[in-house]
Parts: C-alpha cells; structure tokens; sequence
C-alpha cells in the first residue's frame, strides 16, 4: 500500500493571514453597538484566536442574552469591511506553493466559522494551495465543542488520510498545541501570531519561528526526524 503524503496543518489568523485589525475593530462595533463596554486593546488582541463565543462570555462579560445579537453584528462588520483588510502575512503565499510543489499535503484548521475561512482564503488566492479547509460550524451561537480545536485537527487528519507520525500543526496559539497534542502531533508556533508575552514558550512546541523561512525550515526537519522514526520502527519490525 502506498503511504499517504505528510501532512501540514495550519491555523489561519495570525497564521497565515493578519487580520489586521479586523477582528479585534469588528469586536469593538459590535459591542458598541450594544451599548456594551470594550476591554482594552490588549484584551481584544487576546481574543483573536478562541472561539468569538467564548471570548465574548469570558473576556468581555456579554451577557448571554445579547451574544447572538452581537456575534450578528461582528459577523455582519467582518463580512463587510474586515475581510478585505486583511493580508497574507510575509513569504507565506510562496512558502505554500513551495510545500505544495514538494508533494505534501496542506490543510487549514481554524476555530472561524469554516465558510468564513473558506471565503477569506479565496479572497487572498490561498485556498487553491489546500487540499482541504476545515473550520467550526457557521452558526456562532452555538457553544463551542469542548474539545473545538482537537475535532477540527482530526478532521483534517481524516480527510487527507494522514497518520499522527506523519504530520505536522502550525499555530500562533495555545489552542493550536493543545489541539495538535490532543492528536498526537508535534505543533510549531510563529511569533508573529496574537500569543502573548510568554504563552508560547510555555507550551510543548517543536520549535518556535519568526518568519516563513524559519517555517519551512521547520517544518522539514519535523517531517524528516518523522521519516527516519517511521523508517527505524519499520526495519525493527
């Protein structure tokens, strides 16, 4: 049987796309516009990342009454004006068609609402390098599942037909390595993500990188160090 190709797992705010901005202003309106109060910046840059529903109950005290109401009015923002000011982030497009040219399989797993990520990918001709995209469900107003990262990275595992031993997460938070960890896949964190001071060298990473040719370096020596244990377990068989 032939083995499948590896298989590289990435976030995509503040992994492969910069919101810049978008999120955290898409936030204030819609809370504003409840007549509710806005954090301060640094809560709302730490609210890019987690599920909108969760960040709105734990970071911005939204009464559970008004968060469909609210979450409405982000999305609607989003749609409208934050899309369009978002960019891939630098060396990210070619780092990519690179990866994609070498015959590996890519995936995105993001806690957005998947027809959001979907459409957000084409807008910035990123969707053509996936072999598939998997996001959380479109209706937001739904609690997020417990173990909403974990089920998203699984499923791109599934989709591609992929094996945790040959596999790899790209993530700019917590939630990345926690999810990838949940599936038995090493994760590597960017810097130039939302992750505040200290999160990332916390956590159980691979490495930690601060630009896309430190990614793509990455990126090949977990898959080779996977190959060479693949390899090793076979012919100790």
């Amino acid at each position: 049987m032939t083995e499948s190709p590896a298989l590289v797992i990435f976030d995509l705010d503040g992994t492969l796309v910069d919101p810049a901005g978008s999120i955290t202003s898409g936030i204030a309106f819609a809370l504003k516009s409840h007549g509710l109060p806005v954090p301060d910046a640094t809560t709302l840059g730490s609210m890019v990342g987690p599920p909108l529903l969760e960040s709105l109950r734990r970071l911005a005290d939204v009464p559970e009454e008004a968060l469909p109401a609210v979450v409405h009015a982000y999305r609607r923002r989003y749609i409208s004006h934050g899309m369009a000011a978002s960019r891939p982030y630098a060396g990210i497009p070619e780092l990519l068609a690179q990866l994609r040219g070498e015959g590996l399989h890519l995936a995105v797993a993001t806690q957005k609402p998947q027809s959001l990520a979907e459409k957000l990918l084409k807008l910035h001709g990123l969707d053509r390098h996936f072999h598939s995209i998997h996001g959380a469900p479109d209706d937001e107003t739904l609690p997020p599942a417990p173990d909403g990262k974990a089920r998203i990275v699984r499923a791109a595992l599934t989709t591609n037909h992929a094996s945790a031993s040959r596999a790899v997460m790209v993530g700019d938070r917590r939630h990345d390595a926690h999810g990838a960890a949940a599936n038995g896949i090493p994760c590597i964190g960017v810097r130039w993500g939302f992750a505040p001071a200290g999160e990332l060298e916390a956590l159980a990473l691979v490495g930690i990188v601060d630009d896309a040719a430190a990614l793509r370096d990455a990126i090949a020596a977990v898959l080779s160090r996977q190959t060479a244990g693949t390899a090793a377990e076979t012919a100790a068989c």
